[in-house]
């Protein structure tokens, strides 16, 4: 019986120990589906012994709910968008990072630093970057597309998918109004909003993922779309047409972060410094299909690639979405909510 009892109190002090050197063999990433290519994942953990647990959410507002519920302890490395992002950090609920582990760090694109989420990038890596696009088939739609405001035409009707982002939409009505994403004027908002409501006869669905397969399958004939619904949509059907909207775009960065508890914090460094590797990096965002925000990655995308995973030189008057005052967002909630109403009457 001492015996036993010796063995069961070794255990006890040292199962912490060995929880925790399990935990540094496994890393757990929080993001939407379909981020990384399968090898990449196979390659970290052959070379690190760190095997990657994927898990997925939908909306960025189910990853908050979810970081803030765990306190940032169930996942070791986040990646979602810039503006929910930067909600994270002012809570104090992602970790600085630590850049003597991210000897790759030069290889960033600085476009894509220094943003209002992270001004001095002290806690994030981009993981991608995209803008808000307008995809449409000349076969079945023949007024030429060049803006925002072409999606109001009567003879769209019943015919437009747009993607689920309600900024982004709401949005849209703003820039044909010569307004920014971003402005906190009320009267503002409201105009838009009733203008947004105009457009519910045209739209025949919304769907934030997969919205480029209504389009290839011909349930669509046009789609506001992220950045890589179109370049899939466009790549596997080369006639339909992709535009940049005259009026302006939303610009968007995916940041990745480790949160303020990860257990594997450590392994999210080298998973980060891992893909920040230029060969690695191209492969990553060749399989993403959003902006290559690597510098030191361009120079090894496919030739093929280049022209899609590079920002275009003529997009020049895009803008951030950012988070704006309680009033503001509880206004654009109610105008989205208005919006879903009119389509579905």
């Amino acid at each position: 019986m001492k015996l036993i009892r010796i063995l069961t109190a070794a255990l006890l002090i040292t199962f912490p120990f060995v929880q925790a050197a399990a935990q540094g063999r496994e890393l757990v990433i929080y993001t939407w589906e379909d981020m990384f290519p399968q090898k990449i994942l196979d390659d970290f953990q052959k070379d690190t012994g760190i095997k990657v647990k994927l898990e997925y959410f939908e909306y960025n507002d189910e990853m908050y709910e979810q970081l803030k519920f765990t306190n940032g302890a169930e996942f070791d490395l986040i990646i979602a968008d810039d503006y929910i992002v930067d909600i994270v950090i002012k809570e104090g609920l992602a970790q600085k990072l630590d850049k003597s582990k991210l000897g790759a760090f030069g290889n960033i694109n600085p476009l894509y630093q220094h943003q209002f989420y992270d001004p001095r990038d002290e806690y994030t890596v981009p993981y991608g970057a995209g803008v808000q696009t307008i995809v449409y088939d000349p076969a079945k739609i023949k007024k030429n597309i060049t803006g925002y405001a072409d999606l109001w035409d009567s003879s769209l009707k019943n015919s437009v998918g747009i993607i689920g982002n309600y900024r982004v939409i709401n949005g849209m009505a703003l820039k044909t109004l010569g307004k920014s994403y971003n402005t906190e004027s009320i009267a503002d908002i409201r105009t838009a909003g009733m203008k947004l409501k105009a457009l519910a006869p045209n739209i025949r669905l919304i769907r934030d993922t997969g919205l480029e397969e209504d389009l290839l399958a011909g349930r669509i004939s046009a789609a506001v779309m992220y950045t890589d619904q179109a370049i899939k949509s466009t790549r596997e059907n080369p006639r339909l047409k992709m535009v940049f909207p005259k009026e302006g775009i939303g610009f968007g960065i995916m940041p990745a972060f480790i949160p303020r508890r990860a257990a594997n914090a450590d392994g999210a460094h080298r998973f980060l410094n891992y893909i920040l590797d230029p060969v690695r990096g191209a492969r990553c965002f060749e399989h993403l299909g959003y902006y290559c925000t690597y510098k030191a990655s361009e120079a090894y995308l496919g030739a093929d690639q280049k022209k899609a995973h590079i920002l275009p030189q003529e997009i020049r008057n895009y803008e951030m979405i950012w988070n704006l005052t309680l009033e503001a967002e509880n206004e654009h909630a109610r105008i989205w909510g208005d919006f879903n109403s009119a389509i579905r009457r």
